[in-house]
């Protein structure tokens, strides 16, 4: 999605035809891999989450490559923050007293992820190593299944992006209880964040631009030019706002360093938990 967000504006700017290559698989390594080993002209790049850049090296490590040496970072493109949702009839209406109650009743609540390691799995960590609460774990595999139980009332709580859960919340299915953002939603404004009630945890997922090491300085600065004029235009803030997430441009230094502090984070808390993959 966010990839063909950008491919028809990016080709604008640049003059030339961008086109969308999908390559799934292996948690993101599979498309790393490639870029890493095209020619580093700029005419390779690749659209990356978070999770693959951060986390996978960390659990699903691959002989030769890593993206955090093996790729450079050109522009980071959307940051789409978490929120944390309880079935309707869970017995608490705000995070102060989600706490609350998961302290008086330790291993009592457990939670949704889309599987071991993924985003959702190692934020919750974060939130129970932050909160000193004892929080169940319930992989899945996929979005989709997780929500479907947590609605129908199976597990008690998820933290996952705001798109599928907005229906959700709005009919009453779901309550809200905080944001992982530093900043509140726009689609919930009334939803605080979870630093706005004394917890500091900031943690969203993103997407951002990689290509292979040794580009040219001129070309890594055009394309990253480039790529800040279509995040920063009004039609790709309104599409990703659409998508629960916020336009957010970073160039490539700024980018490099989300990205190390991200992966020296997880790694913590990857440790902590003692997370392994699927």
């Amino acid at each position: 999605m966010q990839a063909r967000l950008l491919a028809e504006p990016l080709g604008k700017i640049l003059g030339t035809s961008v086109v969308v290559d999908n390559r799934g698989g292996g948690n993101g390594n599979i498309a790393g891999q490639l870029v890493a080993r095209a020619p580093a002209d700029g005419t390779t790049l690749l659209v990356q989450y978070s999770g693959y850049q951060c986390i996978t090296p960390l659990l699903q490590p691959v002989a030769g490559f890593d993206p955090g040496k093996d790729l450079k970072p050109i522009g980071h493109l959307i940051d789409a923050p978490q929120l944390m949702v309880v079935r309707s009839n869970f017995p608490a209406n705000t995070f102060a007293e989600f706490i609350a109650y998961a302290k008086a009743n330790p291993g009592k609540i457990n939670y949704a992820s889309s599987g071991n390691g993924s985003l959702q799995h190692v934020t919750t960590e974060l939130l129970k190593d932050l909160t000193r609460t004892f929080l169940v774990h319930i992989p899945y595999r996929g979005t989709g299944q997780a929500l479907t139980d947590l609605l129908g009332g199976s597990v008690d709580f998820t933290i996952t992006t705001p798109p599928p859960l907005l229906p959700h919340i709005r009919s009453g299915k779901l309550k809200a209880l905080m944001v992982t953002g530093r900043t509140r939603l726009a689609a919930l404004p009334e939803i605080p964040t979870a630093t706005e009630r004394g917890v500091s945890l900031v943690a969203s997922s993103w997407f951002a631009v990689y290509g292979p090491n040794g580009m040219p300085n001129d070309t890594l600065g055009r394309i990253s030019a480039a790529i800040k004029q279509v995040v920063e235009s009004e039609h790709f803030r309104k599409r990703a706002e659409e998508q629960g997430a916020k336009a957010v441009f970073l160039g490539g230094e700024e980018l490099a360093k989300l990205s190390a502090n991200e992966r020296s984070m997880w790694g913590r808390i990857v440790k902590l938990s003692g997370i392994k993959a699927d």
